[in-house]
């Protein structure tokens, strides 16, 4: 099941059949990384299409190269740099381009079920740590902006209302907007429950004398739209 189904690397020597296994293969395991990415996600169609089809021209390097891999990975990786020279991805999006790259690499070289096996253990893996909350920040977790008129101190004055609403609250950074008259309170908060964030947000209004408040996704997080 581990064993290679290419007779030889030489790209000369493999069959047409065994060509269309690998690059089935590849296909339907870039499909399905793309339909994982998703799963609690926001991701835009052209980088799933990007998933999708990345493992099938990885292995398709890897067969011209003739199964040599310092080639291919040196290819492969000067193709990789061309979205990040324009758009930075996220932590979990780099994951999952290695791991459609680490499956077009094996089918290249014929190993079509250590793709398989190597697709099932990362996803499985990356699913379970996205459903537990055993590691990682939380989801409730929010970034938020509060201006305040120049005359009220910031100190304590939303104290009660975190500790009503959110588990934890950190204040990260705090600056002058309007040319001074006016502060902007950056925290990090931890909701105790999600469906309660308009009632929060309505308690902090009332205190800074609805102006403007924002509350997010920290950057982190975000995903490419």
């Amino acid at each position: 099941m581990l064993n290679s189904i290419l007779s030889s690397t030489d790209a000369s020597a493999i069959s047409v059949e065994q060509f269309l296994i690998c690059t089935a293969v590849s296909l339907v395991l870039g499909i399905m990384i793309a339909l994982v990415h998703c799963y609690k996600n926001r991701a835009s169609k052209n980088f799933l299409l990007t998933l999708a089809i990345l493992p099938v021209i990885v292995q398709v390097v890897i067969t011209i190269v003739n199964g040599n891999l310092g080639t291919g990975v040196a290819v492969m990786g000067a193709f990789s740099l061309v979205r990040f020279r324009s758009v930075p991805g996220n932590s979990r999006e780099i994951g999952n381009i290695f791991l459609a790259m680490a499956i077009g690499l094996a089918n290249g070289m014929g190993y079509v079920g250590i793709a398989a096996l190597l697709f099932v253990i990362v996803s499985v893996l990356q699913v379970l740590l996205m459903v537990l909350p055993i590691i990682g920040g939380n989801q409730y977790e929010k970034d938020l902006k509060i201006t305040i008129p120049e005359n009220l101190d910031y100190q304590d004055i939303f104290d009660d209302v975190f500790e009503t609403y959110a588990a934890s609250s950190r204040l990260d950074k705090v600056r002058t907007v309007n040319m001074g008259s006016l502060y902007e309170l950056h925290y990090r908060v931890v909701l105790k429950d999600q469906s309660k964030e308009k009632a929060f947000l309505d308690d902090l209004r009332c205190r800074n004398g609805n102006l403007t408040i924002s509350c997010g996704r920290p950057a982190t997080d975000r995903e490419e739209l």
